[in-house]
């Protein structure tokens, strides 16, 4: 299936096929704030660990299934199949825009 997304998501779902925490950090603002598993990670360096942390973690595949792009807002739904209790799971990821990078992703 192919989506048309923004620029920063789907910049964003490249770095996080090629499983590139460095790549995927530069998608967002500076200061930018992702909500994951009950824990928020601010600004790039967070960011950064955070992708590094979870790909060690679960060793996941993303595909993306379906999205709705509103504004500055962009919901999208994917199926995550890993190394982790319940696999696969389908969850929502919610980005928020702003200056060609993203400021907020809430991961539920």
């Amino acid at each position: 299936m192919t989506l048309t997304l923004p620029n920063p998501v789907a910049s964003y779902l490249a770095a996080e096929k090629a499983k590139d925490a460095d790549r995927l950090a530069l998608c967002f603002a500076e200061n930018a704030l992702v909500h994951d598993e009950g824990h928020d990670y601010r600004g790039v360096d967070a960011i950064r660990t955070w992708k590094r942390d979870a790909d060690a973690k679960y060793q996941y595949v993303l595909e993306p299934l379906d999205a709705s792009v509103s504004g500055q807002r962009v919901k999208l739904r994917a199926r995550l199949t890993g190394n982790f209790p319940g696999s696969p799971v389908e969850l929502d990821h919610t980005f928020t825009l702003a200056n060609d990078k993203i400021t907020s992703l809430e991961i539920g």
